[in-house]
């Protein structure tokens, strides 16, 4: 993605900024400090694995430090939508298969392949914790962070997420692109386990198909 106050990408994408919050300097993770943790970092990612559904705030960090926010919805497998507020006026849904970035102030769309983009590991039914796929795991008093990576599919970009060590509720995530640029979402006032109507993940094709040809 773009940087999301631009263009809403950053979060989900190995080249471009599509979700931007504060930027957080991750040393690279060794795959060798990652072994003595793999246990708690398992039972985390099955806890996590476990939460269906969740709705609450955001606050995301692009590279350069702008900040936005709104409302977020996530089902598990695959289906997430970011509302964003004030002069953003951008949208970001995944229907489990596809990924629709809209600027509503400009009437333009971006369209990914949900399985192209590091949010996939963050949305897949199971956490997958696989050697292909975690690079690092670092444990402190408050938090554990888990970083994943698939190359085949994006490259040099990663997902680092952050889980309450107690908890093991996720606080916030960044998504580092394949120009080593961060992406950081923070979540608050999260409630699980949540009903949602099928329309909030709903993508209407015909507009976006519309939007891309640049008919308004």
């Amino acid at each position: 993605m773009t940087n999301f106050a631009g263009r809403a990408g950053n979060l989900l994408l190995p080249r471009r900024s599509l979700l931007a919050m504060a930027a957080i300097a991750f040393g690279a993770l060794a795959a060798g400090g990652a072994s003595g943790a793999a246990q708690p970092a398992q039972q985390i990612a099955n806890h996590f694995s476990n939460v269906r559904t969740m709705t609450g705030e955001f606050v995301q960090f692009g590279p350069r430090g702008e900040q936005t926010g709104g409302k977020f919805y996530l089902e598990r497998p695959g289906k997430i939508r970011f509302d964003y507020e004030g002069a953003a006026r951008f949208q970001v849904i995944s229907d489990g298969s596809t990924l629709v970035v809209e600027n509503k102030r400009l009437n333009t769309v971006d369209i990914y392949p949900l399985s192209k983009t590091p949010l996939k590991l963050l949305l897949d039914e199971r956490i997958d914790l696989g050697s292909a796929n975690l690079q690092g795991v670092q444990q402190d008093e408050d938090l554990t962070t888990i970083t994943l990576a698939d190359r085949q599919m994006f490259g040099n970009a990663t997902i680092t997420m952050m889980f309450d060590a107690q908890s093991y509720d996720l606080r916030q995530w960044t998504i580092t692109d394949a120009q080593g640029k961060d992406t950081t979402v923070m979540l608050f006032n999260v409630e699980e386990g949540v009903r949602f109507d099928p329309s909030v993940f709903s993508i209407d094709y015909r507009r976006v198909n519309s939007l891309q040809r640049g008919d308004n």
